[in-house]
């Protein structure tokens, strides 16, 4: 299988000769992989935008823009939920997109968003959730079914909205569910997490457990259509972070101390395979031995490749569908018991094929999952 251009260009040491016709399909390609203005910071960086043509350059630039105008309209947030929860005794801990823009890390540089994380302390879940409602921020509307599916099985509160901003709020009391076969106890994140100089009330994850989130999200979120994205920011903070010697060493020893040594290997082979990333030889040893199950070692690195490519016609192949597929039902496979998993996959394809009928098929679902 052939990498698609948008897979090759970020290591790629001259600027690409594409056609018109290949530009309009690479940027409708990055565009549904959540890469759009990251593709137009790195022609920026390398110098690369004066030899685009004008229309793709244009594209460009405006993603650009609109990322930046979106880093000022999160932290603008990030403000407003620390102010809502002053006075809740638990850290505001930010999770990917938006600890990565408010740490000022690699990944934030062109990072867009749909929604923000946090991570807070499980005891306080009901005095955070009652300061953000008092500050605007509501939840959706559910059923029962989906009530019970957020506060007895899933590691975060429903969905919030702002009533005036129509921001969205993912709140989390840990990073996988309680159900998971790879449960993370929350405590034990926030204990190492790291608080801000831009804002002591708030704090992101230790580089380590930064992590493994990213990777343990790619694996049991389901929805691969942003691995790409989500694959360049490990790559990006795994060689931000390697620049302290200490810390391959310490990811290591904390992938084993939460046991997600087997999703960091299975992750870090498409990183390699994909970036090459630098990793020492010690740290790649462990990460090649690593125990996995013998679907894990035979099938993931056959059907990772295929779901990573951009979600776009130009970059499927005859096996696309049956890799997100069973992708999907792994991510159920992983994240709960088995004897949840067909009732819950049933309904939520009836759900989903109700809200197609009555033309809703394209709002945002009730059952999300962003771990």
């Amino acid at each position: 299988m052939t990498p698609s251009p948008l897979e090759t260009i970020w290591r790629a040491a001259e600027p690409p000769t594409w056609s018109p016709i290949q530009w309009e399909s690479i940027l409708s390609q990055a565009r549904r992989a959540r890469l759009a203005s990251r593709l137009a910071l790195l022609f920026q960086d390398r110098g690369w935008l004066g030899g685009v043509p004008q229309g793709p350059r244009t594209a460009l630039e405006n993603a650009l823009k609109v990322a930046l105008r979106k880093h000022d309209e999160v932290r603008w947030e990030v403000d407003r939920i620390a102010v809502a929860l002053r006075n809740v005794p638990t850290p505001v801990v930010l999770l990917k997109g938006a600890a990565y823009v408010l740490a000022d890390l690699p990944p934030g540089r062109a990072r867009q968003f749909s929604d923000i994380d946090i991570l807070v302390d499980r005891q306080q879940l009901k005095a955070v959730e009652l300061g953000l409602f008092a500050a605007g921020w509501i939840a959706q509307k559910l059923d029962p079914y989906d009530e019970r599916y957020y506060r007895d099985w899933m590691h975060e509160l429903p969905p919030l909205q702002h009533v005036n901003r129509q921001t969205m709020l993912d709140v989390h009391h840990a990073i996988t569910p309680p159900t998971s076969r790879f449960a993370v106890p929350g405590p034990s994140l926030l204990q190492r997490a790291r608080r801000l100089d831009v804002d002591p009330r708030v704090a992101v994850l230790a580089p380590e457990d930064m992590v493994l989130h990213s990777a343990i999200h790619l694996l049991q979120d389901g929805d691969f259509s942003g691995g790409l994205r989500d694959l360049l920011d490990l790559d990006d903070l795994m060689r931000h972070f390697g620049a302290n010697p200490g810390f391959w060493p310490e990811l290591i020893d904390r992938a084993a101390e939460l046991n997600l040594t087997a999703p960091l290997a299975q992750v870090w082979r498409e990183l390699t395979r994909l970036f090459d990333t630098p990793t020492p030889d010690g740290a790649a040893a462990t990460l090649r031995s690593a125990p996995s199950t013998m679907a894990a070692r035979y099938l993931l690195p056959v059907l990772l490749p295929l779901v990573v490519r951009p979600d776009h016609p130009a970059c499927d192949v005859w096996a696309t569908g049956v890799a997100r597929r069973l992708l999907y039902v792994r991510s159920h496979w992983l994240r709960m018991p088995p004897h949840m998993i067909l009732p819950h996959l049933v309904r939520k394809a009836w759900m989903r094929s109700a809200a197609l009928r009555s033309g809703k098929g394209k709002e945002r679902p009730k059952i999300r999952i962003d771990l």
